[in-house]
């Protein structure tokens, strides 16, 4: 769909760059027009990047980078001031191989004229170093914010990456699910639990499982389970720019986008499984075997 930023203001913050993106969202169920400030890390302010030896210091304080990032959510932080920087010395810009990338986020849930909708909100950045492996690293996901359900989920992400094969990128392949418990019982997140290089296309395991029944040379009828990993395909096909409008300014801001195009990742090439069920009937499952982008 064609996006409209409508409004985006920068600022800095020990050495995070964070832009503050009011995104317009149709109406509530009272027809009142609806936007929710989704903010949007950003590298580069404008300032030469350079790193300091207190953020360092910070960091070695805490046994893991999930500590670290823990902290960093509930950390009062100073107003961002020209006054504050220039006292600590940080520069609002990360370096050449550091990505700025969100530290803590939140899922808030807004009720539209069309339905329920789940939107996630930057809360903070930091300057992180691009890997030259690709790993799984932690990511801080926020859900029922200031609520008594309020739950706080590592939810998982792919590392930034200092450079990679043409057509390759760090991507999530293993999944995991974790509860959060809810008024309405509980909820399911898919959280990340693996990264591999891959294609922008890409397969991942997916297991099903049914019942076989096996016929023995002495005639003994066993029936056992059969697991299938029956594949899924997943990745983007997107190929070129899709901004269609940049901010004469700041050339890393899009004001318009355009549409998506229609190619999709989807299967290329299968396998046939075929047993015998319970009520002895053949039965044949397709599994995935490759993933191609197709029009």
């Amino acid at each position: 769909d064609v996006l409209l930023i409508g409004v985006a203001l920068i600022t800095c913050i020990d050495l995070m760059c964070i832009i503050e993106i009011v995104h317009p969202m149709s109406s509530d169920i009272a027809g009142s027009p609806v936007s929710v400030d989704v903010g949007l890390c950003r590298t580069h302010c404008g300032v030469v990047p350079s790193r300091t030896s207190s953020e360092a210091g910070l960091y070695s304080k805490h046994s893991s980078m999930l500590e670290y990032l823990r902290s960093k959510k509930v950390r009062v932080r100073e107003p961002a001031t020209a006054a504050n920087n220039e006292r600590s010395g940080q520069a609002p810009s990360c370096g050449v191989n550091h990505n700025c990338a969100p530290t803590g986020m939140r899922v808030e849930r807004v009720l539209l004229f069309e339905g329920p909708r789940e939107v996630e909100v930057i809360d903070d950045c930091q300057c992180e170093n691009k890997l030259t492996q690709c790993v799984r690293v932690p990511a801080l996901k926020t859900y029922f914010f200031e609520t008594p359900y309020e739950n706080v989920i590592d939810v998982g992400s792919c590392a930034s990456l200092q450079s990679s094969p043409d057509g390759f990128s760090c991507v999530p392949t293993k999944f995991d699910s974790a509860l959060v418990k809810t008024p309405n019982k509980v909820d399911l997140i898919q959280t990340v639990q693996a990264c591999e290089l891959k294609e922008s296309c890409y397969r991942v395991p997916y297991v099903e499982y049914y019942y076989e029944v096996v016929y023995h040379a002495d005639g003994v009828k066993e029936e056992k389970l059969k697991e299938i990993d029956v594949g899924r395909c997943l990745g983007g096909c997107t190929t070129g720019n899709r901004c269609l409008l940049r901010s004469p300014s700041d050339s890393e801001a899009c004001h318009l986008w355009a549409e998506r195009p229609t190619n999709s990742c989807l299967p290329q090439g299968y396998d046939s499984h075929i047993f015998l069920n319970q009520h002895g009937q053949i039965r044949t499952v397709l599994s995935i075997s490759s993933c191609l982008c197709q029009s």
